[in-house]
């Protein structure tokens, strides 16, 4: 049973207790990301989710880190363009010890000026490892130009160059400002004693100062695009994009079952066709990628570079398809209960749950039941299917993103 309660400051708590599991999970989140910075400081929810690892008042960065291997727990934290999140799993015997290294990060990092510098250096490498990532790459370029100039399209990690012009005092005001008690949510799953725990976190987070509540972006204008970057790698990676729902919407549980019968599974139409029979490619899938104010529908595929057209010319063929003519009742039935079996699955560890209340909690303000998402997916039709596929995977507006080498490939009317 999820209990919500409110910290003195007024920080929403949701603890989800696991009674049958030895160990605990706990996240906080802040309602931050990318999508909240301008142009000139791209990256900086990313900096502060660093720089919180690197000392405080008490603790130095190895000793934070010492004192989770010491209890034997994970911490670690990601950025993302719409929130930021630190969290820990451990036995639940030590959960307290976790609360008490997070609580100090958040109230006493240091932000030393040669930490500083120093990390901003780590940051720039860790962009240089994405950069060589072909497919991070052409997922990141595309959302950059269908979004354009819009921060949601930003990168997460910012560019070197608002990396390394990104003072400590600029860090400092934009942690003052959106670190406050109203942008936060704190989750707890696994094995404890609410009332103990409660007590720690009002101790660890209470203190944390009120402030003005960040609202989402205003949506941003979906621009179709043709993207290319010529890079010296053996495969040709493909991602192609469609606008699609804000990450709430109604029509959410329609897309999940199109995105497994499509493409999200081993046993889906693209997987089958363009791997299985055809061989063209290892990898192929698709996804969504959906956010408070806009979404996108994304499909993804690496190949030789000569392979290019026919694996595009596939990838629509199979999507006028299911325009035309629908999904089999076969394909419903089976994806249905893949769904169902991966919520299910996915429901059985403390992580996966304090995740899953922690993000519903900062961006909905409730949380849906196992058993109502359930019965929502079990409701849809294949009709719905049909008619989601018509109304968003509209080839007029289309984007595609192209990473590799691209010597010698055709790619005149590719969206023909």
């Amino acid at each position: 049973m999820v209990n919500t309660r409110k910290l003195s400051n007024g920080i929403t708590v949701v603890f989800e207790p696991m009674p049958y599991l030895r160990s605990a999970a706990l996240g906080i989140w802040v309602k931050v990301g990318s999508s909240n910075e301008n142009a000139k400081n791209n990256g900086i929810s990313h900096i502060i989710e660093h720089m919180l690892f690197k000392g405080t008042k008490t603790r130095t960065a190895k000793q934070i880190a010492d004192e989770m291997a010491r209890i034997g727990g994970d911490i670690n934290a990601y950025t993302s363009k719409e929130c930021t999140s630190f969290y820990a799993v451990t036995l639940d015997e030590h959960l307290p010890i976790a609360i008490g290294i997070l609580g100090d990060m958040f109230n006493n990092s240091l932000f030393e000026e040669k930490s500083f510098q120093k990390e901003k250096g780590v940051i720039i490498e860790e962009i240089d490892m994405y950069d060589d990532s072909p497919e991070d790459l052409v997922h990141e370029m595309l959302q950059m130009k269908v979004w354009d100039k819009h921060p949601l399209g930003f990168q997460i990690s910012g560019s070197k160059e608002t990396v390394r012009n990104t003072t400590r005092d600029e860090v400092l005001d934009y942690m003052t400002k959106h670190y406050v008690s109203d942008n936060m949510v704190i989750s707890v799953a696994g094995n404890f004693k609410e009332n103990e725990i409660m007590e720690l976190l009002e101790e660890n987070f209470g203190k944390v100062p009120s402030g003005e509540k960040i609202e989402a972006a205003v949506a941003p204008s979906y621009v179709p695009t043709i993207y290319v970057k010529e890079k010296d790698v053996e495969q040709l990676h493909l991602n192609i994009a469609y606008e699609s729902i804000i990450s709430d919407g109604e029509e959410k549980y329609i897309l999940t079952v199109l995105n497994s019968v499509f493409g999200g599974s081993i046993n889906s139409r693209l997987f089958q066709e363009i791997r299985e029979n055809l061989g063209l490619t290892y990898t192929i899938y698709s996804y969504g990628s959906s956010y408070s104010r806009a979404g996108l529908f994304h499909i993804y595929g690496a190949m030789n570079p000569s392979q290019l057209r026919p694996v595009v010319d596939n990838i629509f063929q199979i999507i006028e398809d299911i325009k035309e003519n629908g999904i089999t009742e076969e394909e419903l039935s089976m994806c249905k209960e893949q769904i169902k079996t991966e919520l299910i699955m996915g429901d059985e560890t403390a992580k996966n749950r304090m995740n899953s209340n922690g993000k519903a909690m900062l961006f909905r303000g409730y949380i849906i039941p196992l058993e109502e998402i359930i019965e929502k997916v079990n409701s849809v039709t294949k009709e719905e299917v049909k008619q989601f596929a018509l109304k968003y995977l509209n080839k007029e507006k289309v984007s595609i993103s192209l990473v590799g080498n691209l010597e010698g490939v055709d790619r005149e009317g590719l969206l023909l």
